[in-house]
């Protein structure tokens, strides 16, 4: 399979910019939306174990439902896609015996001959108490949204991750307690509006120097 260039690479993240305002108007279309969402699927965990799920809201009633929640950011309600991230309340061996039914049927294999995989995971998580496993999902979910983000600039979509929100009162308008769901994350994706002045501003980074260190 051939890759982009280093160029081309190089030269969406320059113009990637988390989004301060949205063209409402603007929709993203259904099938660099399927890949968007691919991308999400694909997104690479500890273990394989994929503790996460993504609710993608188009509703204009249910993001106006987030805005006040979301510290008023426009973003919620102007963009074409929300994606909040939400990370399961309840991991544990039931969480492991699900990723291992599906690794075996994708790869054709007895569960079985899964089962020294299946006993480190178990390991695992069963060393952490409930809070640490939650944190630890958390932390899963920032790589996924991460994907997300950089998918969205290679194929010209504009994003705005959202740490700026009040978890519990996400979980509770899209009803997440009752699924043993908890919302970590957001992110608005759409299309920058012409007058967002911030589309404009030369990024800003430490230099390269001071903040990677070789070690040959």
């Amino acid at each position: 399979m051939a890759a982009i260039s280093a160029q081309d690479l190089l030269a969406q993240l320059q113009w990637r910019y988390a989004t301060k305002e949205f063209d409402p108007a603007a929709s993203i279309p259904a099938d660099t939306w399927d890949a968007l969402e691919q991308s999400l699927v694909l997104t690479p965990s500890s273990f394989g174990l994929q503790p996460w799920k993504f609710l993608v809201l188009t509703d204009p009633a249910k993001k106006e439902a987030l805005l006040a929640h979301s510290w008023n950011q426009r973003q919620v309600v102007d963009c074409s896609h929300f994606v909040v991230f939400a990370a399961p309340s309840a991991i544990g061996n039931d969480t492991v015996q699900s990723w291992i039914d599906c690794l075996a049927s994708s790869r054709d294999v007895p569960a079985e001959s899964l089962h020294g995989y299946q006993r480190v995971m178990e390991g695992f998580l069963n060393q952490l108490d409930e809070q640490q496993r939650l944190a630890w999902a958390h932390r899963q979910i920032y790589i996924a949204l991460g994907q997300l983000m950089t998918s969205a600039a290679l194929l010209g979509v504009d994003a705005c991750p959202m740490e700026g929100i009040v978890p519990a009162e996400y979980d509770r308008v899209l009803a997440l307690s009752s699924r043993n769901l908890t919302t970590s994350v957001a992110c608005a994706l759409g299309y920058r509006a012409d007058h967002d002045k911030h589309a404009l501003l030369p990024k800003a980074r430490f230099h390269r120097s001071e903040v990677i260190e070789h070690h040959a």
